[in-house]
């Protein structure tokens, strides 16, 4: 069975005025939308076809001559997992034990936040940064292009798309005035809560 784009969470321009319909409409409806393509063209009268996008993922991971599917299962994952980690009227403060555990292991929200924003301006070029479990740690880690946690061993909570295309329309070359508005006004707390929950 194809892959299919998995439809917004939220309509498109319910996160404006922090992230536009337009951008949604090009990053969602387009870039989106060729990674899903290129994954079903690729895998196609092949056994990965009937495969789960994780089983993709990490049956390819450290395959070189399969990288292109990687990079493009990998990429439909994480931009749903984007999708997901925002949300109307976002920010503000994380549920109690997920708070408790950023407490813990950063000293605090607002540190937290710094070195979140820190992984996600300091990427080079294009890539994502994430908070993950690690065998039940939390930290935070930056991946470049389509590399998820997934593929490390490590279970993602949140991420954030450093892809130019994420941000240009609406913040131009201030990737981190859009990195700060993700973390203040876009995160969807209840979301990150939910797989800390799982990971458990």
């Amino acid at each position: 069975m194809a892959f299919e784009l998995p439809p917004l969470p939220y309509p498109k321009n319910a996160l404006e005025p922090h992230m536009s319909a337009q951008t949604l409409d090009f990053h969602h409806g387009k870039h989106h939308q060729a990674y899903v393509t290129n994954l079903n063209n690729l895998v196609k009268d092949t056994p990965m076809a009937s495969q789960s996008l994780e089983q993709i993922i990490k049956a390819t991971a450290k395959d070189e001559s399969k990288s292109g599917i990687f990079n493009n299962a990998a990429q439909v994952w994480n931009h749903t997992f984007f999708w997901n980690c925002m949300k109307p009227n976002g920010g503000g403060n994380p549920p109690g034990p997920l708070a408790d555990k950023i407490n813990a292991a950063f000293g605090g929200l607002d540190k937290f936040k710094e070195q979140f924003k820190q992984a996600a301006v300091t990427q080079f070029g294009s890539g994502w940064a994430w908070l993950v479990s690690d065998g039940g740690q939390l930290k935070i880690t930056k991946t470049p292009n389509a590399v998820n946690p997934m593929a490390q061993g490590q279970t993602a909570l949140l991420t954030v798309d450093v892809w130019e295309h994420a941000y240009y329309l609406d913040f131009q070359n201030r990737r981190p005035d859009f990195v700060q508005t993700f973390l203040d006004k876009l995160v969807n707390w209840e979301f990150v809560a939910g797989n800390l929950s799982k990971a458990a």
